[in-house]
């Protein structure tokens, strides 16, 4: 059963130029005030936007909890994707090794990044229903003392899982390793706090839980790792130590940043902390997974994951497997009614995803619902159960 959270009375504006809502793990809705931010023009030398940087990485820090000056921020321009390559070949030693801890297609991505970076590197891949967990992990390190650094992901949105990252850290260092955490999808709205969890880096996105737009993405890491990384990039645009260095320098980024894209999400930023931080963010997300899944699950859709490993950033269901009902047309029927909704990644069912995070709230996710049993109405679908294989399927791994 899904715990109650607290009740939003005051609905969210909705999105003032009349756009669908975004239900995918971002690019997400962000407020009005985050894109008016992007209106005015930056010069990128200039001492104010200088300033503003500076302030995007103090405020990102302090949702670290790093009270000991332990840590820096280093934002990275591009995607998600760039910023976790440029973590793995920056922070990993050209003669190191890497363990991947995959259940889908994020951490996928991480093991295929690594043929590319030359470095070495072995994989933990446990489909699409389960977590790593850390006697696994633990196993692994035992048996292979090469492996210096594991990269976990902390929420796998391919699936929706929350991995169990703190289990994760305890196993790495108590076999003298180090964790490097893509938290792409969950920083800012679940908890990454350094003195709970240990980490030498990890990774996220300006168009997530912060509620910015696509454009950059940042490292947080420790100064040491950060130090240490000098002369190890495979990559002159990605190197880590040599964006931190220059921006400590001079306050500039190294080559043309995402101006208006920062200018968004230090108001982005600006609403995180009026919300209540990670804290308040995260309690709305929930709401909005718990709001949904069970009118959800009402209408007779089942949920991939068991509600354990139910993640608040997004959730996968399983395709009904009524006649009439096409992904397809589902899709497009939801667009018309001011949704859209995600396809699936998962490798062995059809699925579809739903995502909880941005600018939405409950009342939005019982729209969302509305939609859905209007929707399945039109199509002729008169129950959204799944396939008996689908079931069995999730039954079998779960096991």
């Amino acid at each position: 059963m899904l715990a109650e959270t607290k009740f939003a009375a005051e609905p969210l504006a909705r999105p003032a130029l009349g756009e669908p809502y975004l239900l995918t793990p971002g690019p997400l809705t962000t407020a009005y005030s985050v894109k008016q931010a992007m209106l005015r023009d930056w010069g990128s030398w200039d001492g104010d936007f200088r300033a503003m940087t500076s302030d995007m990485r103090r405020r990102l820090l302090a949702l670290t909890g790093d009270m000991k000056d332990e840590f820096d921020c280093v934002p990275m321009q591009g995607s998600g994707s760039f910023c976790v390559e440029a973590m793995l070949g920056s922070f990993v030693p050209k003669d190191g090794k890497v363990l991947v801890l995959a259940n889908g297609a994020y951490g996928l991505r991480a093991a295929q990044t690594m043929p590319y970076l030359g470095r070495a590197y072995t994989l933990i891949d446990k489909g699409d229903y389960l977590p790593p967990r850390g006697d696994e992990v633990a196993a692994a390190l035992e048996a292979d003392p090469a492996i210096t650094h594991v990269i976990a992901i902390h929420c796998e949105t391919s699936s929706g899982i929350l991995n169990p990252v703190a289990e994760i850290a305890e196993a790495v260092y108590a076999k003298g390793r180090k964790l490097l955490v893509d938290s792409m999808s969950a920083f800012g709205a679940i908890p990454l706090d350094v003195n709970e969890i240990r980490y030498e880096a990890m990774v996220s996105s300006a168009n997530k839980c912060i509620e910015g737009v696509p454009g950059f993405g940042f490292i947080i890491a420790r100064k040491s790792e950060l130090e240490a990384a000098k002369g190890r990039s495979h990559s002159l645009s990605l190197d880590v130590h040599a964006q931190w260095a220059h921006l400590n320098r001079t306050g500039q980024w190294r080559y043309t940043p995402p101006t208006h894209v920062v200018a968004a999400f230090l108001e982005a930023l600006r609403q995180h902390e009026a919300e209540g931080g990670v804290t308040g963010r995260g309690a709305r997300y929930t709401r909005n997974r718990d709001v949904m899944v069970a009118g959800m699950r009402d209408l007779g859709f089942e949920t991939l994951l068991k509600d354990r490993w139910l993640s608040p950033i997004i959730v996968t269901f399983f395709n009904p497997a009524h006649a009439n009902f096409a992904f397809d047309r589902f899709y497009d029927l939801m667009k018309d009614k001011g949704f859209i909704i995600y396809p699936g990644k998962l490798t062995a069912v059809d699925s579809f995803r739903v995502g909880c995070i941005g600018q939405m709230d409950e009342h939005v996710m019982r729209r969302v619902v509305e939609a859905a049993a209007f929707s399945l109405h039109e199509m002729g679908v008169d129950t959204a159960a799944p396939p008996a294989a689908a079931i069995a399927e999730r039954a079998k791994l779960a096991a």
